[in-house]
């Protein structure tokens, strides 16, 4: 046991900066795409398939359009931010580590908070979910601009929103599900 209260172990950190790094990654395109949906203008009149007059969005769509991006790039780089800090303090805690070869690979060993470690994992996971829940929310607004409202029942909007709401859940919930069954190993 740690002073601390956590348990400290001997962790391959090659693995957990490769793991940290594809976080990083992932949360950078993800923050590209939000940075380029805000520089869209939602209420262009041109930007607009619908031609009922009743089925176009109103401002209260588009203005959840530009909350909910603000709200996955504050997620986004939230989730970074805690990734590239964990980096950082493992890079800090190599100073102490030892090498070790196997075969063709080499590892890193170091002494590292694991209980320190599994909790920046979770917060950065929470930040990523949160980043991908409202991107989502901001593409079904940006569907009901371009397509027409949900409530006009158009099967544009339906056929462009239904996958939508039905992948990202479910591949957020295959996402918890690892992101959980690693933090409990």
């Amino acid at each position: 046991m740690n002073p601390d209260g956590g348990e400290t172990s001997r962790f391959g950190t090659t693995i957990h900066i490769t793991a940290l790094d594809g976080i990083v990654n992932v949360n950078s395109l993800f923050t590209l795409a939000v940075f380029i949906g805000l520089a869209w203008q939602p209420t262009d009149p041109s930007n607009s398939l619908v031609s009922d007059p009743k089925c176009v969005a109103g401002p209260k769509i588009a203005e959840d359009l530009i909350c909910f991006h603000v709200y996955s790039f504050s997620s986004f780089l939230f989730s970074s931010l805690v990734a590239l800090s964990l980096k950082q303090a493992i890079r800090i805690a190599k100073t102490s580590c030892e090498t070790r070869r196997l075969m063709i690979f080499t590892f890193d060993m170091c002494h590292i908070n694991k209980t320190a470690l599994r909790t920046g994992y979770l917060i950065s996971a929470v930040g990523s979910v949160c980043g991908c829940g409202f991107l989502m929310m901001a593409l079904v607004n940006v569907a009901q601009i371009k397509l027409g409202t949900l409530s006009c029942g158009s099967s544009h909007t339906y056929g462009a929103v239904v996958p939508l709401l039905t992948f990202v859940p479910l591949g957020l919930l295959t996402y918890v599900f690892f992101v959980l069954f690693a933090f409990t190993r």
